[in-house]
This record gives C-alpha cells, structure tokens and sequence, in this order.
C-alpha cells in the first residue's frame, strides 16, 4: 500500500492538509483524489472552522503536477486529470471556510494554482520562487491559473505573468497582490513557520471569531463576484438570513449590547 500524498490533521478547530510527495510535492492523480476527499471531509465536520494547506518539508509547498506522469499519460487522461484537478480546486474554493495556504517552500506552475485556490497566502520569505512557468512547457496553466490569475492582478499583468514565465520572490509577490502576508525571522520571532501559520489561523476560529460568519463572507464573495451584481445582493441576503438564524448572531448581539467581548461557538 502506498504512502498517503495528503497528511491531514486536526486540533483546536484547524483541519490541515500537508502536501506530501518529496522531493517537490508534486501532485498525481492520487494526490488530487487525497485532497478532494480531505475537503469534503473537512467541509462535512462541524468541528471543522479553517482549512489550512502547506507542503512538507522545507523546500516546497508544491511543484506543479507531476511531469512524468503526464508525459507517460494519454490526451484522454490528461483531460480528465484537469477536470477532475478543476473540479477538487472549485470545492476547496467552495467551502465555506476559510482556507490559508502556508506557502513554506517554492510555489511554481499547479503548485501555486492550488494556492490561488485558497483566500489567505502566507508565505515565508526568501523559502523559493512563486510563478506560472508552464509556456516553458509548451503548455498552458491548466488548474485553474489563466482564470484566477487574471481576477487577482488583472487582465494585462497576468498575461505578461504567464507568457513570460517569470518567477518571483516571494516579496515580489506580495507586491503584486498574489500573497497577502510574507514572514520572516522578525514575524516568525523564533517560531517554525507551520506553526506560525497554524497560529495564525487560530484567530478564525471560535471562540474569538464567529466562524461561520466568516465561511458565509467567503461564500458571498466567491460566488457573488462571479454573478451579476443584483444576483450578488440576492446571495448576500440569503447568506444574512442564514447567520440571522445562528447562535452566534444572537451572542454577537447581545454581547455587543452588554458592553462584553463575545464568546462564539461556531454554531
């Protein structure tokens, strides 16, 4: 029996999914079938309030998809491969939880439209290059990169991104918008970045965040954005009504009446 390529783990609310298939952790087919279940698992457990993604080891959050098993593979397979690696990002995206990729080593071609499928990136610095490098393949980004990419940083600085090739440092990333934080010694202060991310992700989870108010903004935005803004308006109320019916509204209010910090229950 082989090793499995995701490593998942739960404490304190935070479901962390470990990219693992040294050297590179690059994906197969098997990987991609790992992580979509560890999303629908995560997505299904109430216990559940933040997914968090990172790769093993020190080098790597992810390489991409695996090129010897695409160069062996069939078209036929190679096209089901990427609707199915589509299909598993779209979930992931779906979720109504928040998800934070720990960008911990080199992000390159799928490795970082796995992490364009997460809404928080945090990266370490000077950990590797960050980039779309696929033209040098002959072939395009094909999980999802040319669609996300372009929505992030926009039509003309994605093109150029993609076409080019060109890799980034992690600070030059940040630049661009495509990682919202970069950490080092002085942000980890002494810490291993794992755990830093892990710590920070702790910050959206009960009690001191209401989580599912946070997992219906994601919802409200991801689908939203890609609807009409009349039908954007409609989802927001529904999604409003939902979080007017939970436990935690009651307790944000009340608390928030009582002059008291609120104690959330992810309920």
């Amino acid at each position: 029996m082989s090793e499995p390529k995701i490593n998942v783990t739960t404490a304190s609310g935070i479901t962390t999914f470990e990219l693992h298939d040294p050297p590179a952790n690059t994906y197969s087919y098997e990987m991609m079938l790992e992580l979509d279940r560890a999303v629908l698992s995560a997505r299904m457990d109430p216990a559940v309030h933040v997914i968090v993604i990172r790769g093993a080891g020190e080098k790597f959050f992810c390489a991409g998809a695996n090129i010897r098993m695409l160069e062996a593979a069939d078209p036929e397979f190679k096209y089901y491969f990427c609707l199915h690696a589509n299909e598993t990002l779209l979930r992931l995206e779906h979720t109504p939880k928040l998800v934070i990729a720990g960008l911990n080593g080199h992000t390159v071609g799928g490795g970082l439209e796995v992490a364009l499928a997460a809404d928080i990136r945090i990266a370490k610095r000077d950990a590797g290059k960050i980039g779309l490098p696929e033209v040098a393949l002959g072939v395009l980004p094909g999980t999802g990169g040319t669609q996300r990419l372009a929505r992030l940083v926009g039509k003309a600085r994605a093109i150029e991104l993609m076409a080019t090739g060109r890799l980034l440092s992690m600070d030059e990333a940040k630049t661009l918008g495509l990682v919202h934080e970069v950490w080092g010694d002085g942000e980890l202060a002494g810490r291993a970045f794992s755990e830093a991310v892990t710590e920070y992700a702790k910050q959206f989870t009960p009690p001191a965040r209401a989580s599912r108010a946070v997992g219906r903004i994601k919802r409200a935005v991801q689908s939203g954005v890609e609807s009409g803004f009349v039908e954007g308006l409609a989802l927001e109320r529904e999604l409003q009504q939902l979080l007017f019916e939970s436990g935690d509204a009651r307790e944000g209010l009340t608390a928030n009446l009582e002059k008291r910090p609120p104690v959330f229950k992810g309920k």
